[in-house]
């Protein structure tokens, strides 16, 4: 199950994602991407997906293709940060030690 809110506002539209990115939830997302490009007004893009508790390889896949795009994609957790890190090809930061 997987809840998409849309926060439109003059700077950006923000997709909150909650729950799993998978199977035919995939579809919707990109649907819903794919919906806002089209919109004459291009705002920034921003994928909250601090409350995901999982992405399947499809799911990775919509996302890699939104960060392309230049969508901002914003993690929190372990497992959401190691995902948003392999899409943008950047590091997740690890635990300092002294």
């Amino acid at each position: 199950m997987l809840r998409i809110t849309i926060h439109k506002n003059p700077e950006a539209v923000t997709f909150q994602l909650e729950g799993r990115l998978a199977g035919p939830w995939v579809p919707e997302l990109a649907a819903c991407w794919r919906a806002t490009l089209a919109e004459p007004a291009r705002p920034a893009i921003r994928v909250d997906l601090t409350a995901v508790t999982f992405v399947d390889a499809a799911g990775k896949e919509v996302l890699t293709a939104m960060h392309a795009r230049g969508a901002e994609l914003v993690a929190a957790g372990c497992l959401m940060k190691a995902v948003v890190a392999e899409i943008t090809g950047t590091t997740v930061p690890g635990p300092v030690r002294p």
